[in-house]
């Protein structure tokens, strides 16, 4: 039986060194980040637009001058200024119609600007900072403050 043992912890010692190894790493410390939220000052907001160009069809006409009429005189003038003014049907006719109107079909483009994000200027701690935001921030920006410690480079 003792020549059993033997193999067996020669194969144990390679899975207790690899678990000692193991106990080790577990014992180097990660430092975990120092982070804290606070506010800054806004004091500038610049909006960035996008210009969009859409084109469309749209009818145009030019009004031809219509023929002039003689003026009314007397009882016909009043009658006439009754009549317009109770008749629907003589409103509709003030409107330039096909006949009076020479019109076409025109290509017609404009250009439309819309804000796509914010050029924010704000301070924090007496320092000036810009950065471009998607919303306008108002007069406050919550900011994330990290400070970590710089460790300078080993020189070989």
């Amino acid at each position: 039986m003792r020549p059993l043992r033997l193999p067996l912890v020669l194969s144990i010692l390679p899975l207790l060194a690899l678990l000692s190894m193991a106990a080790s790493a577990q014992e180097t410390v990660i430092p975990t980040e120092n982070v804290r939220y606070d506010y800054a000052q806004v004091l500038r907001v610049e909006p960035v637009y996008q210009t969009l160009t859409a084109s469309g069809m749209e009818q145009q006409c030019d009004r031809q001058p219509a023929a002039a009429k003689p003026p009314s005189k007397g009882i016909s003038r009043i009658v006439g200024k009754v009549r317009d003014a109770l008749s629907p049907r003589e409103r509709a006719a003030a409107q330039p119609t096909p006949d009076d109107a020479d019109c076409r079909t025109v290509r017609v483009q404009r250009q439309y600007r819309r804000p796509i994000a914010f050029d924010v200027d704000y301070m924090y701690k007496g320092m000036k900072y810009r950065s471009r935001l998607s919303e306008d921030p108002g007069n406050r920006l919550r900011v994330r403050v990290s400070v970590t410690p710089y460790v300078a480079p080993v020189a070989h």
